[in-house]
């Protein structure tokens, strides 16, 4: 069966501040290793009072550190953020640490507002405009030696210069990365849980486009998609309820805390709101175990995804962790010893 990843983007929530949110990801983690799941990706979002994952650098190299059998990396590093040598070096350490074990996902986007944005760029050269594919290019001429002999990056070492950057992937909600990453002969992952372009247009593209390279003989794309799992279909509607006001809040610009499921229900929403949660719902796959289920194969089936990696933002962590586990059990999922 189709194998399972989790995006953990540490939900801080109305009774769960953000340190918390990260010792949580720490026992999530653990979890899922034992539950057999195959990659444990950790998010970059700055500014936001409902994630705590700002640093996932240091998250990986943590959750690496507890963990033994799954592949652990960024979902993603907003390379717009760094110095591509900042992000060489980084993850040249961690692949270091843990070898085979490290996955460097890319994302082109900042990760919050433009004010963050710029405070987080503003002792970097100014670049205009949209600088992700200039900065892609860099990162991989410094691992590659790349650079004309005139140039002054020419005898620049990413270091540890033995060892080899992990994989990398390409993170994308549109067209444009499925695009890139199938042009370089690179892994694609699509963030379905909160993208409006369409998952299997942008995964099939993907996969008709690629051009096999030194680093990937054939495609391999992996589906982000959000869930709640629970024994019954009412009880993952009530934990739901969360989810549905973060949504209605966010498209409102209001990042806040997660909210209890009693908190959601009693909220006033307007009836726009409840249309964006409607839109919201059809990416969201919310059930018991078996609606979940068929739910999510018949997504991978649509977009041919080799492999599902779900993320799930409720209020309770012991939700949260039973979600994983009856996910695992349904997917076959094999334990560990």
């Amino acid at each position: 069966m189709i194998p399972l990843s989790v995006l953990d983007l540490s939900p801080v929530t109305t009774a769960t501040p953000g340190s918390a949110a990260l010792r949580n990801s720490l026992d999530l983690a653990r979890l899922a290793d034992r539950l057999g799941y195959k990659r444990y990706w950790v998010a970059e979002h700055h500014n936001l009072a409902n994630i705590a994952s700002s640093s996932p650098e240091i998250m990986i190299g943590q959750i690496a550190a507890v963990t033994s059998r799954m592949r652990v990396g960024s979902g993603g590093v907003m390379l717009p953020n760094h110095a591509p040598l900042m992000v060489a070096e980084r993850f040249k350490v961690l692949e270091a640490l843990f070898p085979g074990r490290i996955d460097l996902g890319l994302g082109r986007a900042p990760g919050t507002d433009s004010v963050t944005s710029y405070a987080l760029r503003a002792r970097q050269d100014a670049r205009e405009g949209d600088d992700f594919l200039e900065r892609f290019q860099e990162l991989l001429l410094l691992e590659r030696g790349g650079f004309p002999e005139n140039h002054p990056f020419r005898n620049v070492r990413a270091v540890p210069a033995d060892v080899a950057l992990p994989p990398i992937w390409l993170l994308g909600s549109s067209g444009y990365s499925a695009e890139l990453a199938a042009a370089v002969g690179m892994g694609f992952a699509f963030a379905h849980h909160f993208a409006d372009y369409d998952a299997a247009g942008a995964m099939l593209s993907y996969r008709e486009h690629f051009k096999p390279s030194a680093t990937l003989a054939k495609p391999y794309a992996i589906l982000g998609t959000a869930v709640i799992a629970a024994d019954t279909d009412a009880e993952a509607e009530r934990i739901g309820l969360s989810a549905d006001l973060h949504y209605a809040r966010r498209a409102k610009g209001e990042y806040l805390p997660l909210a209890s499921p009693e908190e959601a229900a009693a909220y006033p929403y307007t009836p726009v709101d409840r249309e964006r949660m409607a839109r919201q719902r059809a990416r969201l796959v919310v059930g018991g175990i078996d609606r979940v289920k068929d739910r999510l194969l018949a997504l991978a089936e649509a977009t041919r995804a080799d492999e599902l990696m779900i993320t799930t933002m409720v209020y309770d962590h012991a939700a949260r962790r039973h979600s994983y586990e009856l996910l695992a059990k349904a997917f076959s999922l094999t334990p560990s010893a």
